[in-house]
């Protein structure tokens, strides 16, 4: 379970363009059930691109991702849990992702996945169909989705394609309607308006913070975007 978070981070020019955290599909049960019953639970299924470099779990995404979800959402009792499947590919994840959502009854999973799979090279074919099965799998559990797609590091662009992953993510997300929070153009476009340096071969733990927080920041926004979710109503009834 992502604890609240301890301390404040410090003030980021990591804008994000806006049709980036906008998606015409949405998250029918997101929206209901905060206006609804005030609550939203959120899994965060993922390799270790969730947490790596960071030995505070509190400045991880998930964490920060629920932070500034319950900033945004004025009395709604927000929770983010996170569920690590360390090195797996979307093949490996796919068979438990129908469980891990029976037993963590959540409003909306956000599966992070990709980057395994683009570094083992991983069939294209085999990665497109594991997500179909995974994606229907969690959507028969009764669950809203969002795909985040792999994470972008100018370091390894040159060392792994990822164009093929990218692209059939894109697909499935359309052709279930759900959202794809596009992970890779939005660091991609971090690094090459110099908010970051991922070129750096040492970033440090300060560095992974702000990406982190980041990223918590821009995922609270697409997920209350693409909810439809009018913060300023939740102000009024709560």
């Amino acid at each position: 379970m992502a604890g609240p978070a301890q301390a404040e981070p410090p003030k980021q020019t990591c804008d994000v363009p806006a049709y980036l955290l906008t998606s015409e599909s949405s998250l029918p049960k997101v929206r209901a059930t905060v206006k609804t019953d005030g609550k939203l639970n959120i899994l965060v299924i993922g390799s270790r691109s969730a947490v790596i470099g960071l030995s505070d779990q509190s400045a991880a995404f998930p964490n920060r991702l629920q932070a500034y979800l319950a900033d945004k959402l004025p009395g709604v009792s927000v929770n983010v849990a996170l569920e690590l499947q360390v090195k797996k590919t979307a093949e490996e994840m796919a068979p438990d992702l129908g469980k891990l959502v029976e037993s963590h009854k959540p409003d909306l999973v956000v599966w992070q996945t990709g980057t395994v799979d683009a570094m083992r090279q991983v069939d294209s074919d085999d990665f497109r169909n594991a997500l179909d099965d995974g994606v229907t799998a969690m959507q028969k559990a009764g669950t809203d989705v969002i795909l985040m797609n792999l994470q972008y590091s100018p370091r390894t662009e040159s060392m792994i394609s990822g164009s093929a992953y990218l692209d059939n993510m894109r697909v499935v997300a359309q052709q279930h309607d759900v959202p794809l929070f596009d992970r890779f153009a939005i660091m991609r476009q971090w690094n090459e308006n110099g908010d970051f340096d991922l070129f750096n071969p040492a970033p440090g733990m300060e560095l992974a913070k702000r990406v982190h927080d980041c990223l918590g920041r821009a995922l609270s926004a697409f997920v209350i975007e693409t909810a439809r979710i009018k913060t300023e109503d939740l102000r009024i009834q709560r």
